[in-house]
């Protein structure tokens, strides 16, 4: 009832309701049911009845009749839809018929796996059969995992353990083998791109290995709203799968509410803060006591906006508001789960590390500040409110940006559209490469076998070239190396080691709060720099790359920092290109150099700058793939100056539109212009992916452009502003007229065809 009177308040407010760009109710939906499957063993089907369940959703019983019938399967339906008993009644079913069958479950994440781990043996303790349910990832004592080896027949774990602890050791693992039934992927929405790629060769790994040992498992993946989970699930397993996609469970009452802060500056379109709007907003329904989680885009927005929250709330309020994001050590995250969970935690600020499935009760608002990267993403993070039916809020703030001010004057895409489609490109050659080392420690290659690519026999040959395998008289190429190869391969991001982030403010007792990847590190834990943790400063007193170590004091603050990078571009290799009416479109690998340069010291709350300081650290370099435009000089009849701006305009603009339709943050692409390119002579600009090698969204980019360039020249033309503004062509525009020049290069890249016909 407190949440409908918010929401009657804010829609009798008229200040609030100018702001509206649309509020959608949702109604309730009754959910429909199916019969027990009789053939269901009787101990599950107890089971069920004694946690209250009578009868089954029609998507679960859907999932079990596929099963049955032998099919690898993607259950994708919405949140809180019921997913997990598709499939642990398969499983447990399948083990309490035969004792010596097993069966995997891979979660994403740690905190996720101990969150199915707990419903899992709620289950198990209800079974008159016994049945064994273990967690096996890094806090796994050692004296523990011998057991879990023989008994498990259930076997928890992530891709990052499967990937450097059991399969490398998968003779330890002779029982799991032999009798694998079932490989469970939960989340497989989360598998796309670096990380997916990944893991499609882990798991072509893990078919290898399972084949090896004479099983040929079942493969059961749950997923998010995505656009095309049977691609994808195909993709990452090798093998077709059949997509449940209709859900049957029921749903409460719902309002979306898309909001666009309010300009404060209307000749240069400027708006106000979304996060500082986010705080006006999540402060009202905090005030009420109504449950409310915040997603925003990165750790320090979170660590900024819960000290926000935390300083606008009632004193008895203060503790039961946190932030929640990767970094924090485990026994952190566990506990602030038990607090949303129980109720004790009234407010939480998150990255989409909440995203997932983990089981943080029932919250009633759901706030997410910029948009995510995905609509597949704004719908997951909407179903963390609302779970356990009644009413519920789902509230997206946009930003200045170009892609959040094009998806404010098109609700209807947030609300309405089609999720996007998930990539992934588990053939980039680097990865490819490092799982096929992997692979060769594991299990010898037959000179003909293939792993999943037909150059497996070139590839392997190049690796016995370079004495990292051997051919031996057998035929079969052996590795012959000294170290473990997947130890120094991460399956996250392209950065292979971690920054150990130590607190020292203490001399005596340094302790370790956090963790960033190498890359991030450059901008994030330079010396000088404002490290946030949970609503406290620390000061970056020394960063070793060297050794993985940043070194951190407690300060006391009023400002956090943002650095800077100035990056050098290269073109290695141009593989197509598409000339046009003055310009030609490119794709290709680029080697791109970038330098940390300096840092703003930006003060809370008011967001002013209070001065800058230089970086002193080595550049990075990337080499990766590329989408780029090369113009004719004469088609703007501009100065230099006014042709870079022009550039870089176009460069945000496409960066934006690359973003809402590759299903990929703003942030996995990065943009570079020349006005005079060394190579083509002419002003050129890239947009390139921001991972090593790739991960195929400029590559879409190139081959769907006509389409993300019409959404480019929309978000152009209906932006308000006169000559250019952050919520089109970027922040910082100064030039007259920049608007319009983007505009036509844009149209230029169209073939001049207006939007309509293209």
């Amino acid at each position: 009832m407190v949440l409908e009177q918010v929401l009657e308040e804010w829609r009798r407010d008229e200040a609030f309701a100018a702001q509206v760009a649309a509020w959608d109710v949702a109604p309730a939906r009754l959910g429909r049911f199916r019969e027990i499957p009789k053939a269901l063993h009787e101990d599950v089907k107890q089971a069920l009845i004694a946690r209250g369940i009578e009868r089954l959703y029609s998507h679960q019983a859907e999932c079990w009749d596929a099963l049955a019938a032998g099919r690898d399967i993607v259950v994708a339906t919405p949140t809180a839809s019921g997913k997990t008993l598709c499939y642990n009644m398969p499983v447990l079913d399948t083990i309490c018929r035969d004792p010596s069958a097993r069966a995997l479950y891979i979660f994403p994440t740690k905190a996720l796996a101990q969150d199915q781990v707990a419903e899992l043996n709620e289950w198990i303790g209800r079974l008159r059969t016994q049945v064994q349910s273990f967690t096996y990832d890094g806090d796994t004592p050692v004296h523990a995992r011998q057991r879990i080896r023989e008994a498990g027949h259930i076997v928890v774990t992530n891709p990052d353990m499967l990937h450097a602890a059991i399969l490398p050791h998968h003779t330890k693992w002779l029982r799991l083998f032999e009798n694998l039934r079932y490989v469970v992927i939960d989340e497989a929405h989360i598998y796309r791109g670096v990380f997916g790629s990944h893991v499609a060769n882990v798991l072509r790994r893990l078919q290898r290995i399972c084949a090896f040992y004479g099983s040929h498992p079942q493969f059961i993946f749950s997923s998010a709203t995505i656009a095309n989970p049977g691609e994808l699930t195909s993709r990452l397993c090798g093998r077709e799968t059949m997509v449940i996609d209709e859900s049957g469970s029921p749903e409460g009452e719902r309002h979306t509410v898309v909001y666009n802060p309010p300009i404060v500056h209307s000749q240069l379109g400027l708006r106000a803060s979304s996060l500082q709007t986010a705080r006006r907003l999540a402060r009202r329904l905090l005030d009420s006591e109504v449950s409310t989680i915040a997603f925003v885009k990165t750790r320090t927005q979170v660590e900024v906006l819960a000290s926000y929250l935390k300083a606008d709330a009632r004193e008895r309020l203060r503790s039961r508001i946190v932030g929640y994001r990767g970094g924090y050590l485990p026994n952190e995250r566990r506990a602030i789960e038990r607090g949303l969970r129980s109720g004790d935690i009234l407010g939480v600020v998150s990255t989409n590390a909440l995203e997932l499935g983990v089981d943080i009760g029932s919250l009633q608002a759901a706030i997410t500040v910029g948009y995510p990267g995905s609509i597949a993403s704004i719908r997951q993070q909407s179903g963390r409110a609302g779970r356990r039916k009644g009413i519920s809020l789902a509230l997206f703030v946009a930003n200045a940006s170009a892609l959040d001010q094009y998806l404010v004057r098109h609700p209807e895409a947030l609300l309405a559209g089609s999720p996007e489609a998930a990539r992934i490109y588990p053939d980039n050659l680097l990865i490819l490469m490092d799982h096929l080392k992997c692979s060769a420690y594991e299990l010898p290659f037959a000179a003909d076998e293939s792993f999943a690519v037909e150059t497996t026999a070139e590839l392997l040959e190049y690796l016995a070239d370079a004495r990292v395998l051997h051919k031996g008289s057998d035929n079969r190429y052996h590795w012959m190396a000294d170290a473990l190869p997947s130890h120094g391969i991460s399956l996250r991001s392209a950065a292979q080691e971690n920054v150990l982030i130590i607190d020292q403010t203490d001399v005596a007792r340094p302790i370790v709060i956090g963790e960033t990847d190498r890359f991030s590190a450059l901008t994030t834990l330079h010396e000088e720099a404002i490290y946030l943790h949970q609503a406290k400063s620390y000061q970056v007193e020394k960063l070793d790359l060297d050794n993985g170590k940043a070194y951190v004091r407690a300060v006391d603050c009023d400002y956090y920092t943002d650095a800077e990078l100035a990056v050098r571009l290269q073109v290695l290799d141009e593989l197509q290109h598409v000339e046009g009416a003055g310009v030609i479109h490119r794709t290709g690998e680029v080697a791109v150099n970038a330098t940390p340069t300096l840092f703003k010291k930006i003060k809370f709350d008011t967001h002013e700058n209070l001065g800058w300081g230089r970086i002193h650290l080595p550049e990075a370099e990337l080499h990766t793939t590329g989408y780029w435009c090369t113009f004719d000089q004469d088609l703007l009849a501009v100065g230099s100056d006014a042709w870079e701006s022009a550039l870089k305009g176009f460069g945000h603009l496409l960066k934006h539109a690359v973003a809402l339709h590759c299903m990929c943050s703003v942030s996995d692409l990065h943009a570079a212009v020349q006005v005079r390119d060394p190579l083509y002579i002419q002003p050129t600009v890239y947009v390139y992916d921001a991972y090593p090698g790739g991960i195929g969204i400029c590559e879409r980019a190139f081959r769907d452009r006509d389409l993300i360039l019409q959404s480019a020249l929309d978000m152009v033309r209906g932006c308000r502003c006169e000559w250019g503004c952050p919520g089109c062509v970027g922040p910082g525009t100064e030039e007259e007229q920049l608007k319009q020049m983007v505009e036509k290069l844009v149209v230029r890249c169209l073939d001049g065809r207006p939007l309509q016909e293209v």
